[in-house]
């Protein structure tokens, strides 16, 4: 669980522009404030017509139970003050699932064009309750006699609270009829329990689909009934990688399990009451390594040992010594060994699996994952080989489509549609499929400019796995998604026409779990920034208003906590500003501010004896190291960042870039190249700048002529995540700017990290004299096969020159 040394929950944000405002999130199209309250005791009625308003009612009840300590009777009819709940039971164009929520002196009233709708006007009057221990004591308390539509109240002397409901009128719908949220429960598990408690946040957020990732490398979660070992065998794994990918060791303990039929249909009855489709995940034809440990035929080579390519288990290397050559994954990224394409037993096993899969599940769609499918093994499998000929396939990207279509059909045959991660596009995208789109918007742009319908879902800012503060405060995957870029998603990319933007169903946050070892860390990664996801997929682009949305984040961490959700207070954090000083070359300037109320900043500099507050930009200007500590109003301690600083000839320096990096990893720009600052921690810094299939070339002006012995540039080395060195570095020398030569070039390559796989490409420069550097680092280009993203661009990662 992760703890900070934090009391800004119940702190208010400086100013109170919309104070006046309820704190709705997300926020409602129309929402306006009476004068008056309306008062919920235990004598208020609650009354709903039928079956499904009933339920919903019980939800309430529920709430007030837990939280406030009552019920409210239940009943169909009746007159005077009282909660309402009514469906109008149809559905006004273009406002699916839209409601009114009405608080007066006649009561409550939530008017629903669906029971989805009357359950969503019921999520924001739970956003207008009181936070519990906080409601006003009522003079008596009110003993409830009922019966069938009739009430009787009887009154004792002892004292209860009410709950005060402002006067409020509301009229509301969401924006995009798909808002989803994602979990892995592969690399980690997570109990029956707490997938509630996930469908609870959701539904609180008016999020409609649970993505439940069931599949995957490191584990089969979902019993199938006709291929038991997928769970006695595919669903354990003999050990985990330790610290950060590629780990540093193995804590060999056994570790899995998975959800039975039964414990399926009950999650699938606690979301459907909360108004939330759930959406299997089936993984195909990669990311299938559980289920070839346990059904070995389904990989093109059978007897072949399972490749586990960082610390092996000592349960694992025992099996392969013994006889089994095919192991559930132990550590993260992408592997070659995937479903056979060729033999058509592989697609009778799928077939039998979403047999099962359909009959458990009753939505519309199945997703059958399609993602990070190496074509090593097909390209030197006989039976693929076979099939690509019978087929007329020119290339093994086409046998993928072959392998999609194939599916596809299949589950069209039972009235589904399948959808897929966006690298079903290659080779050619079957007609009925929906892509969810997540290397970018790229993916999804093209498969709705085709018609076809997408879900949008891109790394950058929707995957709640990478961190959401600098430096990062627990163990993540690589990248940076703060709560304010979330809030900057669009669904809808710029450009597109309105015949396809037609097909963005609305987007979905996804939330891996290689570093998600507890509920309590799950939560915290996905508190606030779902708050966040729900405005930028519920709320019409016009009425997003960021300064609103931070106005309304002290209650809803009131709220969070009240809940019992773990969320993260990154928000609050410190916000570092790091720049050249472009009036003094060669300086850096570091700008820190919070957004925490009262905050204060000491500075703390190696070697002083006194810290001092922070009041202005500090000049760094030569190698030095810094103790930032965040404080409370209170001076209760906050937060506490260290940064460290090494100067050389190129720090602060002038530095352009001839391409700018991949949008994923933009970190500082040219300034990540020369700030004085080597990663630590592998690819979770924030710092690197990471360039897809391209190359890297950054200019850099010493300012003055000076003789250079040698030039390094720190990258990675990590080709489980397609991130490959630089096939060369090569450093170029001008004395004007303009005209240049070659100074030296190396691929030689100096590991610093083991853990992080981490180094630097050392350059020798031979004493030459210059001003002017031009570093360029060439991209490894297209993986080759049998390699990790085989077939792929690579990704080159660059975060420090140096040069002395």
């Amino acid at each position: 669980m992760i703890k900070h040394l934090l009391l800004v929950a119940g702190l208010a944000l400086a100013g109170n522009l919309f104070a006046q405002q309820p704190a709705v999130v997300p926020q409602p199209v129309d929402l306006r404030i009476g004068k008056g309250s309306f008062a919920i005791s235990p004598a208020t009625r609650l009354l709903a017509r039928d079956a499904e308003e009933t339920a919903i009612a019980g939800l309430l009840n529920d709430y007030l139970q837990q939280y406030h300590g009552f019920r409210l009777p239940v009943g169909r009819e009746g007159t005077g003050p009282a909660i309402r709940f009514v469906t109008r039971k149809f559905i006004r164009a273009p406002d699916k699932d839209a409601y009114l929520l009405s608080v007066n002196r006649n009561g409550v009233l939530v008017e629903g064009d669906t029971y989805a709708g009357t359950f969503y006007g019921l999520q924001t009057l739970l956003q207008l309750l009181p936070l519990p221990n906080t409601a006003a004591p009522a003079a008596s308390e009110i003993k409830i006699k009922q019966k069938p539509g009739k009430y009787k109240a009887k009154v004792s002397g002892a004292k209860v609270r009410t709950l005060s409901v402002p006067f409020v009128a509301v009229s509301d719908y969401p924006r995009f009829a798909y808002r989803g949220m994602h979990l892995d429960v592969s690399r980690h598990f997570f109990p029956v329990s707490f997938i509630k408690k996930y469908i609870d946040i959701l539904a609180a957020h008016k999020l409609n689909t649970f993505h439940w990732h069931l599949t995957d490398d490191q584990g089969w979660r979902v019993e199938i009934r006709k291929y038991p070992k997928l769970t006695e065998v595919g669903g354990w794994r003999h050990g985990t990688i330790t610290g950060r990918y590629p780990g540093t060791g193995s804590d060999n303990e056994r570790y899995g399990g998975f959800y039975t039929q039964g414990e399926v249909r009950e999650v699938l009855e606690y979301a459907r009451r909360r108004y939330v489709s759930v959406l299997p995940e089936i993984e195909m034809p990669g990311h299938a390594s559980a289920a070839i440990a346990a059904y070995p035929f389904l990989s093109c080579f059978p007897d072949e040992p399972t490749n586990i390519p960082s610390w092996p288990s000592r349960g694992s290397k025992e099996a392969q010594a013994t006889g089994t050559p095919k192991q559930v994954q132990e550590t993260w990224g992408v592997f070659y060994d995937i479903m056979c394409a060729g033999k058509d037993s592989t697609f009778f096993f799928l077939q039998d699996v979403l047999d099962e899969v359909m009959e458990l599940f009753p939505g519309s769609y199945v997703h059958i994952g399609g993602d990070e499918a190496p074509k090593s093994q097909w390209k030197r499998c006989p039976r693929c080989q076979a099939r690509m000929k019978a087929e007329g396939l020119k290339d093994e990207h086409e046998l993928q489509s072959y392998f999609i279509r194939r599916i596809d059909q299949y589950v069209s045959s039972k009235g589904r549609k399948i959808i897929g991660w966006d690298e079903i596009l290659e080779g050619g995208l079957s007609p009925n499929a929906v892509v969810m789109s997540w290397q970018g918007q790229r993916g999804g742009t093209e498969a709705a400019r085709q018609g076809h319908d997408v879900v949008m879902s891109p790394q950058k800012p929707v995957y709640f796995d990478h961190a959401q503060v600098k430096p990062e405060d627990s163990l993540v995957w690589g990248g940076f998604n703060p709560l304010d870029s979330v809030y900057t998603f669009e669904p809808v990319p710029f450009g597109l026409d309105s015949s396809a933007a037609r097909h963005i169903l609305g987007g979905q946050a996804n939330l891996w779990a290689e570093y998600l070892g507890n509920s309590s860390k799950v939560e915290y990664m996905l508190l606030p920034r779902l708050a966040a996801l729900s405005e930028a997929l519920w709320t019409p682009t016009a009425a997003r208003n960021w300064p609103s949305f931070e106005a309304r984040l002290p209650s809803l961490f009131k709220r969070y906590d009240a809940r019992g959700w773990n969320s993260s207070r990154a928000y609050f954090f410190l916000q570092q500003q790091l720049q050249f000083d472009s009036a003094h070359p060669g300086v850096l300037l570091l700008g820190l501010s919070s957004r925490l109320p009262g905050a204060k900043i000491e500075v703390f500099q190696a070697g002083k004896q006194q810290s001092h507050a922070y009041r202005q930009p500090i000049r760094i200007s030569a190698t030095d190291r810094y103790d930032l500590i965040l404080g409370s109003a209170d001076n209760k301690m906050v937060q506490k960042v260290s940064l460290a600083f090494r100067f050389n000839k190129a720090t602060g320096r002038p530095t352009t870039l001839k391409t700018e990096p991949n949008r994923s990893y933009p970190a500082l720009g040219a300034l990540s190249l020369v700030n004085g600052i080597s990663s630590n921690k592998g690819l979770a810094s924030p710092d690197w700048l990471g360039f897809l299939g391209t190359d890297m070339e950054a200019s850099i002006d010493l300012g003055k002529s000076d003789t250079l012995r040698l030039l390094t540039l720190h990258t990675l080395d990590q080709n489980g995540s397609w991130i490959y060195l630089p096939e060369y570095v090569e450093v170029f020398v001008s004395d004007d700017g303009t005209n240049f030569r070659s100074a030296g070039k190396s691929d030689e390559f100096h590991l610093d990290d083991a853990a992080f796989t981490q180094g630097n490409i050392r350059v020798p420069l031979h004493n030459v004299t210059a001003r002017y550097v031009r570093v360029f680092a060439k991209n490894h280009g297209v993986i080759a096969e049998g390699q990790p993203g085989a077939g792929t661009r690579a990704w080159l990662f660059a975060d420090e020159i140096v040069v002395e």
